[in-house]
């Protein structure tokens, strides 16, 4: 069997399947070591091909005393805890983005109820074609679901979505 410094000398000169063989002994057992520390299989899957990544790329700096399952598990775990932080960043971002989203820009179905008071509504409604105002009357004031506005148009649930969209984009300018 060949040792994984000799793995890693091959592996830095470009051979493949010395990166196989080396993927195949250690691959596993990473996988299961950050599978101990991260509940997301996703990012414990990117984390280790990350890793074998930077194996592949960076074989060469291993140095030749160094323990070379330990040196693996230093890079997945550095690995590991970039894309915890990264992760958390992003659904932090998401959050944020939610709220001031919700915060600043009132949804159709609020404008369209302002619209009420301050301006035309029944004749808005009115102006809007057939199919849209069907659309309209089935997903927001009968409350219905797109799939449950599908089968009671007799239309398929993607062309209930356009047409709402479509309905809600002229009553906004009619209204605003």
């Amino acid at each position: 069997m060949t040792e994984d410094r000799d793995l890693l000398l091959l592996i830095a000169g470009g051979d493949r399947g010395a990166f196989e063989a080396f993927y195949r002994r250690h691959g596993v057992w990473l996988t299961m070591r950050l599978r101990y520390r991260c509940p997301d299989p996703a990012v414990v899957d990117d984390v280790v091909q990350e890793t074998f990544l930077d194996v592949w790329r960076g074989a060469a700096r291993h140095r030749d005393d160094g323990d070379v399952p330990g040196w693996l598990w230093r890079i997945g775990s550095r690995r590991l805890i970039d894309a915890m932080r990264g992760h958390g960043a992003r659904q932090r971002l998401t959050r944020l983005l939610a709220r001031l989203r919700g915060r600043d820009e009132p949804s159709a179905e609020e404008q369209v109820l302002a619209g009420v008071e301050h301006g035309d509504l029944a004749g808005a409604l009115a102006r809007l074609s057939p199919e849209l105002r069907a659309v309209m009357q089935a997903t927001v004031l009968d409350g219905l679901s797109t799939a449950e506005a599908a089968a009671l148009l007799g239309i398929p649930p993607g062309t209930v979505k356009s047409r709402a969209m479509r309905a809600r984009r002229q009553l906004r300018q009619e209204l605003t």
